[in-house]
């Protein structure tokens, strides 16, 4: 019973986030299924999103000459990443924007952030996601089911830790 009503109010929670931001230029609304993309890392791995069906999925959508996203990975690292990167039931991949491998490379050493980012040639996969003049940074949040739970956009504080704790409950569940 706990974790059925822990799951209404998150869903209730990011609904009203969604709701509040509507201008955020999403192509996708939290309750839809998140569309699937193969991705390719920057060692030449691929990456599917489908694949992780069963798993909580964090997406964020970055890019090395985005201040924002600068601001929020390092936050990103140590208040997620380093807190469940051990947890089979977990993914995060950052999604960078069209750039290439080595510029990817170099960002990630830059920021410090040791969670994966893949390639995104042309936007292909953030315009699955999001208006292909929006902006970024931006985080989805699919639950186990491949659903999306929660949509942010830019760096909040407050909207972070919501978001924090929406992955936190999401993990929480069996």
């Amino acid at each position: 019973m706990k974790i059925i009503f822990l799951t209404f109010i998150v869903t209730l929670v990011s609904l009203n986030i969604f709701a509040q931001n509507d201008d955020r230029k999403y192509l996708v609304e939290v309750g839809d299924i998140a569309p699937d993309f193969e991705m390719a890392m920057p060692d030449g791995t691929m990456m599917k999103l489908s694949a992780l069906r069963g798993k909580v999925v964090m997406l964020q959508f970055t890019a090395s000459w985005c201040g924002v996203c600068r601001k929020e990975m390092p936050f990103i690292e140590s208040e997620i990443w380093q807190k469940h990167k051990e947890n089979p039931n977990f993914a995060l991949y950052g999604i960078d924007r069209d750039e290439p491998a080595a510029t990817v490379i170099a960002f990630a050493k830059k920021t410090g952030v040791t969670y994966p980012i893949g390639l995104d040639p042309k936007a292909r996969i953030f315009e699955l996601y999001a208006e292909k003049d929006a902006g970024i940074t931006r985080n989805v949040i699919i639950g186990k089911d491949g659903r999306i739970v929660m949509l942010t956009r830019l760096y909040d504080p407050e909207e972070f830790k919501e978001m924090v704790k929406v992955i936190d409950n999401l993990l929480a569940e069996k």
